[in-house]
């Protein structure tokens, strides 16, 4: 139990540290959140485009959290179409930010992306659960432990698992039931997971990996990607994304 508890802690002090040292203590409205140039302009790139961002949260969550969002460009198309799931407002927000810009001065890491045919396939059933997507209300937003941000990207990969993709572990709230199922298979269908509402829950999958979540921070390891996953501080070890 000692051990457990300082894998759980350890990572999140580090993680509040860097952010007590760094800059994200700033005022965020007046945060940078302009283009991080991580992707070609649209006009310019004929071909389809999928991508999932994910940054870190504003102030002090961000010690814990990342913010994720989704891009999508059909082929030839002159503009991307960026979904953020916020607290404010409509909960699904539609075009609010640069497709690619840095949520409040973070610089956001590529998680997903896809270009090309597959992606041209693959768009319509993003739009799909986009448009029939369940929490999407007023006042449907909660931050901890879900339908949040990251609910609602890890929904949309739950229902394309041809993406193979995977959320980084700091995407707390990743692990609320959706679909309110308590076990079953994993997004990718390569493994299982139980969930105990999205406080307590395993996952163990090849494209998963192995992840305990104890009340929204993850402990794991990726398998198929040598990495540790850890709680505040994310992945250490290979890249998830490209």
């Amino acid at each position: 139990m000692v051990i457990f508890l300082l894998l759980m802690l350890v990572p999140v002090a580090v993680s509040a540290v860097k952010y007590l040292l760094g800059e994200r203590r700033e005022n965020w409205q007046t945060a940078d959140r302009s283009s991080a140039g991580l992707l070609p302009k649209a006009s310019e790139h004929a071909d389809a485009v999928i991508r999932v961002f994910a940054a870190r949260t504003v102030r002090w969550r961000g010690i814990f959290a990342v913010h994720t969002w989704i891009v999508v460009k059909e082929r030839g198309a002159s503009r991307y179409s960026r979904y953020d799931y916020t607290a404010w407002g409509e909960p699904i927000r539609i075009d609010g930010f640069q497709a690619d810009g840095r949520w409040f001065g973070a610089i956001p890491e590529t998680v997903v992306s896809v270009d090309g045919p597959k992606a041209e396939e693959l768009i319509p059933k993003i739009r799909s659960v986009i448009e029939t997507y369940r929490f999407r209300a007023y006042g449907d937003y909660s931050a901890w432990p879900g339908p949040n941000s990251n609910t609602f990207v890890q929904a949309i990969l739950n229902a394309v698992p041809e993406l193979e993709a995977v959320l980084p572990p700091t995407a707390i709230g990743k692990d609320y039931p959706y679909h309110g199922d308590w076990v079953g298979l994993t997004p990718s269908r390569t493994g299982v997971f139980a969930s105990l509402g999205g406080y307590l829950g395993l996952t163990i999958g090849w494209i998963e990996g192995v992840e305990l979540n104890f009340f929204g921070g993850v402990l794991g390891f990726d398998i198929r990607r040598p990495a540790l996953k850890l709680p505040g501080v994310g992945r250490l070890g290979l890249a998830v994304g490209p």
